[in-house]
């Protein structure tokens, strides 16, 4: 199994066990809110000679984003285990335009701009939540 398939397979079985354990219903609100949400996986290589940069760049930027800008829900950038220069960024932004407006931010264009020659590829993966009425729970449980 690979990475990528092992890392999909732990997301759908975390967001499916926090649905079966709650009796709660979402609000029509929380479930339109829910489906606004934009989620994607970045799929970054970095080239050789520059991970440890990459890395504190990724850092830098998660946490920045996460704490000041309102729309970001979620940056978390994970280094696959097996393959160190393999970087994935699960990205949960509220909808759309704070997607957009992310992308305007200082602290990412400092990070795109500053990283572009270390990246080798990088590929973002749009996704589509199997289970959306257990994402507003997802974080209440850590």
């Amino acid at each position: 199994m690979t990475n990528k398939f092992l890392f999909f397979f732990l997301l759908a079985a975390v967001t499916f066990a926090a649905c079966n354990k709650s009796d709660r219903k979402m609000t029509n609100d929380q479930l339109q809110m829910t489906n606004a949400l934009l989620v994607r996986i970045a799929e970054i290589e970095v080239n050789e000679g520059y991970l440890e940069e990459y890395l504190a760049a990724a850092h830098n930027v998660g946490t920045k984003s996460v704490e000041s800008e309102e729309g970001v829900i979620c940056i978390f950038p994970m280094q696959v285990k097996d393959s160190p220069n393999t970087i994935r960024i699960l990205e949960i932004y509220r909808d759309e335009e704070a997607y957009q407006a992310h992308l305007q931010t200082p602290h990412f264009l400092e990070y795109k701009q500053g990283t572009l020659h270390m990246v080798k590829s990088l590929q973002l993966v749009a996704t589509e939540p199997l289970a959306p009425e257990a994402m507003p729970m997802i974080f209440k449980k850590y």
